[in-house]
């Protein structure tokens, strides 16, 4: 039984005796050693296969994304080398990911995607499922992995340079050439994952760049990579993923003055559909 369905099932079993508050009281004491169990069988297949299988896929669809940047647009090259490589690691970590709003994009719509950053699959997930063209915003230090970084050169993402205010300027001034006719740009306005339930306070980057190109921001909610993958650990274990892509916010009336405004408003609609533990955050 594949491992996120051997999870449901537990959770199913649970539910299904909610009748007896006897059985339900055992298995709540038992539950946690059975995932405990799990997770010990899980480690073999994570070592053996996975973490390989990981390391070949990115420098098969690197070099793939790399090689098609000569014969067709950046725009397909990523489509075709990104988005397999991202549901293929997915498929096999397993992962299952569930998408909600979908209906709330205009694929001939530039927008400023913004997401929650929870762990470093939240790459798969808007990689392989928000189905439309973009181009990332990433540390310049990402451009040294073998394969992946020259890749990501090519497909034309966006290295900024965070120790160097003024490159990294430039790099952003550069990019917004290539906001226009459906391609979107995605930020983690957060800055880095974090490391507690709570969101980090969002950077300004991401509101000036919206402001500037005069586009829509499309917020988005990922929900449960961080019980995948947490921050900081090798702990990797299957799971459920839910992206909420929500309504574009308008940036029509706002002005650089009000930008605290404009990112207080974007925060609190990802929050909505955090879970509760999980939306308390400073504003």
């Amino acid at each position: 039984m594949p491992w996120p369905h051997t999870i449901n099932f537990l959770n199913n079993k649970h539910r299904r005796y909610t009748g007896s508050a006897e059985v339900k009281r055992r298995y709540s004491q038992i539950k946690p050693y059975l995932l405990k169990f799990v997770r010990i069988l899980y480690q073999p297949y994570k070592f053996l296969f996975f973490i390989p299988f990981l390391g070949i896929s990115t420098c098969i669809c690197g070099s793939l994304a790399y090689a098609l940047t000569y014969v067709t647009s950046p725009r397909l090259a990523s489509m075709i080398g990104g988005t397999f490589w991202a549901r293929a690691n997915s498929f096999f970590t397993p992962m299952v990911v569930e998408v909600l709003g979908r209906e709330n994009i205009d694929a001939k719509q530039s927008y400023v995607i913004i997401s929650n950053h929870q762990s470093h699959y939240d790459i798969f997930v808007l990689y392989g499922w928000i189905g439309i063209d973009f181009k990332w915003v990433m540390k310049a230090s990402l451009r040294k992995i073998p394969f992946l970084g020259p890749a990501c050169a090519r497909l034309e993402h966006i290295f900024i340079d965070r120790s160097n205010s003024r490159a990294a300027i430039t790099s952003i001034n550069r990019a917004k050439e290539k906001i226009v006719n459906g391609t979107s740009v995605i930020f983690f306005p957060e800055g880095t994952r974090s490391s507690t339930e709570e969101m980090i306070p969002f950077k300004k980057g991401a509101f000036r760049f919206a402001l500037d190109l005069e586009i829509p921001i499309l917020p988005v909610t990922i929900v449960g990579t961080r019980n995948i993958l947490p921050r900081g650990t090798m702990n990797l274990f299957p799971g459920k993923v839910t992206m909420v892509i929500h309504p574009p916010v308008e940036i029509k009336g706002y002005r650089d003055k009000d930008i605290q405004r404009l990112m207080d408003e974007c925060k609190t609609i990802i929050q909505s559909s955090l879970p509760p533990q999980k939306a308390t955050s400073r504003l």
